[in-house]
């Protein structure tokens, strides 16, 4: 489920086993780009006519590694059609500004990877990136001269971003960003309604790609439970994992809260997003889920209409 790419070594003086057309079918089933390498092909009196997607290698010998190496290169997705994180939401020379705080939880001397993978996205586009803390959020609006085209906050600080922000300087942030990127927006955006209609007793699985030290105020294992908690005034239960732990059962779960998935693959969030979809759990992640609790999902989505038009209509 989380492979990108699979091998399969066959022995070339052998036919192919059951055990062997088992897991060609589940390459083909969950379309997993695939090679068959024939090893032992040094004890081939000749050699045998193969598929394209087939070859004969040695590990004996060396013969046909070469050419494997640069088959598995030639299967890798081709650079340039992934959307990017921001770049097409702006036009070049505009102004973006990133709201990144610093804080106990930040780590020493450097930007989190989204913020990095951001700035680069934005001066790939030849646009503007102009970096603050959320405490110089106001001021550094104030200083630019002009307004800029948008504005990307760490989700921890949405609230007070969304108070410092103009009303008609979009606003989002870098998880949500990176939900579209990691193709899972779109179901987070629906499982975020699923917030409301927690219970006493459910319990709500957190779960973050990345295995960083925790902090005491950590976001995924103390503010988010607190939070969630205050928004839906229910005695709720929280498990939480990490890294690459994902629970192959997802009914115990009434949500699942996913962070923004920067350390994982795309196969692997997109795995994740359909084993919830397939068990019928609504799943979100960590800026939607902020979003839609402090009451500004909508406005933190102006920059994808399509999406926003999905929201159900505010109370009058």
């Amino acid at each position: 489920n989380k492979a990108d790419i699979a091998v399969l070594v066959a022995d070339a003086a052998q036919p192919l086993s059951a055990e062997d057309e088992a897991l060609l079918a589940a390459f083909r089933e969950k379309n997993i780009p695939y090679l068959i390498a024939y090893n032992k092909s040094d004890l081939l009196g000749q050699s045998v006519p193969r598929a394209e997607r087939e070859l004969e290698v040695s590990a004996l010998t060396g013969a046909g590694i070469d050419a494997l190496k640069e088959k598995i290169a030639a299967l890798a997705p081709q650079g340039g059609a992934k959307t990017p994180i921001a770049g097409d939401l702006v036009s070049p020379g505009d102004l973006v500004v990133l709201v990144t705080p610093i804080d106990a939880s930040a780590p020493k001397g450097r930007l989190i990877l989204p913020q990095q993978q951001t700035i680069r996205d934005l001066l790939d586009a030849d646009a503007v990136a102009v970096v603050t803390k959320e405490t110089g959020l106001r001021d550094t609006l104030s200083a630019l001269g002009r307004a800029p085209a948008l504005v990307i906050t760490d989700s921890q600080v949405f609230a007070q971003a969304a108070a410092d922000t103009p009303a008609d300087v979009p606003l989002t942030s870098f998880s949500i960003l990176f939900a579209r990127y990691k193709g899972l927006l779109d179901t987070a955006v629906d499982g975020a309604a699923a917030i409301g209609t927690l219970r006493d007793g459910d319990t709500v699985l957190i779960s973050e790609g990345c295995t960083h030290h925790r902090q005491c105020d950590d976001i995924g294992r103390v503010k988010l439970p607190g939070w969630l908690t205050a928004h839906t005034g229910k005695q709720l239960n929280f498990a939480f994992t990490s890294g690459g732990e994902f629970p192959d059962d997802l009914l115990p779960y009434s949500l699942i809260l996913h962070c923004g998935g920067c350390m994982l693959t795309d196969r692997e969030v997109e795995y994740r997003r359909k084993c919830a979809l397939d068990q019928g759990v609504p799943m979100t992640n960590y800026g939607v889920a902020i979003a839609y609790m402090k009451g500004i999902l909508r406005r933190s989505l102006s920059v994808f209409p399509d999406l926003a038009a999905r929201l159900a209509p505010p109370e009058r």
